[in-house]
């Protein structure tokens, strides 16, 4: 048997399965959510995605059959690529949503703060599988440094959701990494003690409505609550099975759902009104097996840069699951993040297959041993 044929063999195909049932269900929830519109544009944007899914399906591919290990030499010309791409943005991107966080290169329209975060979990991956015996407090330092410098570019888009994905993603590699737990709380603390003052002094007036309207519901239902109580109302009235695969005289139809945001941010509220709470647990089931298979192929890897690869992608999908869905039931504020494999965001797939593929690559070149 050739070798590219026992990798070909060797995929986990149960990761395979699952990311691409939820990246075609994704497609059909998509297009039940905006078939209905008159906008040209918006009638096509299950095409679009289905086409980012395909070439998703191929990063999957390329990069699960490539050994991890390429990472290495990849990592810091793609995170300085990332940086490139956020500073671009700033002058050149465009506004949406009153953030400069999209960037036009020539057909492509893409979000560099997605590219970043993912070629910052590669980075840290590497720095800290590599330098494992400089004292705790340098390896932070360093460590903030790396999350620091996209942080702040993305910060002055202003992109808050984007901002806080790196958080989990940030405390679950110093955990894996090593870094002494009590350096770890005391981060918590620190951050827990700044939010109030990051919350009156550091927000824009719009993003501390969307705290208020979070906090307080009723407060201003025709103004800024008026997207997440349309959002319990979609969800809510999706009862048990759901009101049907595009069903009529729906918030979806009716247009109390945003029009802008339902095929991407409030994708969930079109799931849970259209498949009901049924719908809602198989998408939720779907995810924590894709999780929880991520998890399996960490435990399985060859070497602690194998692990740490893993877990970041696994904590960075498990990030935009919580605060996507979080956001629409009301557990969480309003911050604008995708759901992953499910909302309209093109090449927001294409990084999570990629990053997917670098899971694969992992168990494909796991070389029989568990890492210590």
């Amino acid at each position: 048997m050739t070798p590219f044929l026992r990798k070909i063999l060797g995929l986990n195909w149960v990761l395979l399965a699952v990311m691409l049932a939820l990246a075609v269900f994704g497609v059909v929830a998509i297009y039940s959510a905006t078939y209905m519109r008159e906008d040209p544009v918006a009638a096509e944007f299950w095409r679009k995605q289905a086409n980012w899914v395909v070439i998703g399906f191929f990063a999957f591919v390329v990069t699960s059959l490539v050994d991890y290990r390429w990472v290495r030499w990849g990592a810091l010309p793609m995170y300085l690529a990332g940086l490139a791409f956020l500073i671009l943005t700033i002058f050149k991107g465009q506004k949406v949503f009153g953030a400069r966080s999209w960037l036009h290169l020539g057909p492509i329209n893409f979000q560099p703060a997605q590219l970043a975060v993912i070629a910052g979990i590669m980075v840290l991956s590497l720095f800290l599988s590599q330098f494992k015996n400089l004292h705790p407090m340098l390896r932070l330092a360093l460590c903030g440094v790396i999350v620091g410098a996209p942080c702040l570019l993305i910060l002055l888009q202003p992109d808050l959701g984007e901002v806080i994905i790196w958080g989990p993603v940030l405390m679950a590699l110093l955990f894996v990494g090593g870094i002494p737990v009590r350096y770890l709380i005391c981060m918590i603390l620190i951050v827990i003690a700044f939010i109030p003052i990051a919350i009156n002094l550091g927000l824009k007036t719009y993003q501390q409505e969307r705290i208020t309207a979070f906090i307080n519901p009723d407060v201003d239902r025709q103004g800024s609550a008026w997207a997440i109580n349309q959002s319990l109302i979609a969800i809510g009235s999706g009862g048990w099975a759901g009101k049907g695969f595009k069903a009529p005289n729906t918030q979806i139809e009716l247009g109390f759902l945003p029009a802008t945001a339902v095929h991407n941010d409030y994708i969930f509220s079109a799931i849970g009104e259209q498949w009901g709470f049924v719908g809602g647990m198989f998408l939720l089931g779907a995810f924590a097996l894709l999780l929880l298979t991520c998890l399996f192929v960490a435990f399985w890897a060859a070497d602690q840069f194998g692990v740490l690869l893993v877990v970041g992608i696994t904590a960075l999908i498990f990030t935009h699951i919580f605060q996507n869905i979080g956001m629409t039931i009301s557990m969480l504020p309003i911050t604008g993040v995708p759901l992953p494999l499910i909302s309209y965001s093109g090449s927001f797939v294409l990084m999570i297959m990629f990053g997917l593929g670098i899971v694969n690559s992992v168990w494909v070149h796991r070389r029989g041993a568990p890492a210590r």
